[in-house]
């Protein structure tokens, strides 16, 4: 995984270029090559990839990783309070609730809409069965709440839903 150092050292990079083609315009525009404006084009472009990769190399890049969680895959996010992810049908509630809190902490963000202490982000976990040939069933299997306010003093409540794991399918041996 990328880290903020290799962001660093490609901004380096990046500005070296951008140096290189800002000289390179000048100097169209000094002989008046016919590529003078295209020139500035690409400089532009250069100045904005510069300032992304510099800002990549500000701001840490960090996901949380729980042992035990299990994949899941992000289906639906407002935004702001709202977020479902998907699981795998043969989930157990113990792998469910590690995940659900990995992913309440992965989604946190200080730019959705929590401005007042009761905002919540509310995370819920959800799997598709299919109790018939083409029939397809969305499952909510349980769900996570955490405060939008603060990151480190927030206490991530999960609640499971375990009469849902009766309808799920039995794993084959």
């Amino acid at each position: 995984m990328l880290t903020t150092a290799n962001f660093f050292q490609y901004t380096q990079w990046s500005g070296i270029a951008t140096l290189v083609f800002a000289a390179l315009t000048v100097l169209a525009f000094i002989l008046k090559w016919g590529i003078r404006f295209r020139l500035v084009g690409t400089t532009g472009f250069m100045l904005v990839l510069t300032g992304g990769l510099f800002a990549l190399s500000i701001v840490p890049l960090s996901r949380t990783v729980i042992p035990g969680a299990a994949r899941y895959t992000l289906v639906y996010d407002n935004g702001s309070t709202q977020a479902v992810i998907a699981t795998s049908p043969q989930i157990t509630p113990t792998q469910l609730e590690v995940t659900l809190r990995q992913a309440a902490s992965n989604l946190f963000s200080s730019g959705r809409s929590g401005t007042r202490e009761d905002d919540n982000l509310t995370v819920r976990a959800r799997t598709i069965i299919h109790p018939e040939p083409g029939t397809s069933v969305p499952v909510y299997l349980g769900e996570a709440k955490r405060s939008l306010v603060s990151r480190k003093n927030s206490a991530i409540a999960v609640e499971i839903y375990t009469d849902k794991f009766a309808q799920l399918p039995k794993p084959t041996a």
